[in-house]
């Protein structure tokens, strides 16, 4: 597994909020959500996207944005359209002055904006809760990036299209996966481009050392590893591994194992009933209080109190 699938892997949409928007100008909208992440799909006509800090962005037919949370921007048909919606945490719509806007601009399932055959469609899913894996991947994304149409192609725009109007069983699963998708092909596309500034793990990747030695720690965290034991399977010397791997990643080879066992540790806490020791046991610990020592000395609270957080708010504890 390389780096990027595997943090791709952990974190995956739960009931994420996807709405195909349709608009006619003038039209804006005030994002206020603290989503992690929200990507926007322009499927006909154009938008512009402006955060409260950076230069705005403009959509055409076929280009993808992604938003990287929690700050707040607006989207609209130009960047001088006062807001007419403010979208909050949770998918609640209000007015910019003030109350609910109810269901005035609802156009059907998962339809809404002015009337669904408006000028401007753009299809909008939003992660509502970040999991820990994803903070390596979060982190290393600017907050707001374009891809346009001339360097990308997205085949699911016409699944996405059809999909996202049904109202069947296990359609919100059906939704989920293909929002996982997509973002997945967004960021592999974005990666590649030379503006991304992609992070340290992603470009240590291709070194032929390191990044076989990058997705042994991804595949198999519960290995007793050692840098020696790393070395010997890479084929080089202790030295040798140590310094290219931390000149390449950033961070010495048993530092960023610790990280991706807490991550996974982070993520399996809030996704699942699995006690602290089997936990333990499946990411390379040896107990359950080995595992909560060093869970708390990085995250500055307990494994249980990260769990009853995330259950109770739908989001872990920020890195």
């Amino acid at each position: 597994m390389d780096p990027l699938a595997g943090l791709l892997e952990g974190p995956r949409a739960r009931g994420a909020f996807m709405i195909r928007a349709c608009f006619d100008p003038p039209w804006a909208v005030r994002v206020e959500d603290r989503a992690p992440l929200t990507v926007m799909l322009m499927v006909r006509g154009d938008a512009w996207i402006v955060p409260d800090s950076g230069e705005p962005i403009r959509l055409r037919a076929g280009d993808l944005a992604v938003a990287r949370g929690p700050e707040p921007y607006t989207c609209g048909d130009d960047p001088a359209t006062a807001p007419r919606a403010v979208i909050l945490p949770g998918g609640r719509c209000h007015h910019p002055h003030g109350g609910p806007l109810g269901g005035r601009m609802d156009l059907g399932v998962r339809t809404w904006g002015d009337r669904p055959d408006g000028a401007a469609v753009m299809l909008i899913g939003t992660y509502l809760h970040q999991g820990e894996i994803s903070g390596r991947l979060l982190d290393a994304l600017p907050p707001l990036l374009s891809l346009t149409s001339d360097v990308w192609s997205c085949p699911l725009t016409p699944l996405l299209m059809e999909e996202v109007v049904r109202d069947e069983p296990g359609q919100v699963v059906v939704l989920d996966r293909l929002l996982d998708l997509l973002v997945i092909a967004a960021l592999r596309a974005w990666f590649s481009r030379p503006e991304a500034a992609a992070p340290a793990w992603y470009r240590a990747q291709a070194d032929p050392v390191v990044g076989g030695v990058l997705r042994r720690l991804q595949d198999e965290p519960a290995r007793p590893w050692t840098v020696a034991a790393l070395a010997a399977e890479a084929g080089v010397s202790r030295a040798a591994l140590a310094r290219r791997f931390t000149e390449l990643v950033g961070e010495p080879p048993m530092t960023y194992l610790t990280g991706w066992r807490l991550a996974l540790a982070a993520d399996r806490l809030r996704d699942s009933e699995d006690t602290l020791e089997a936990i333990a046991r499946r990411i390379g610990y040896g107990s359950a209080f080995a595992l909560s020592n060093a869970f708390k000395r990085v995250y500055g609270v307990s494994p249980q109190e990260h769990r009853t957080r995330g259950r109770a708010t739908g989001v872990g504890v920020a890195r």
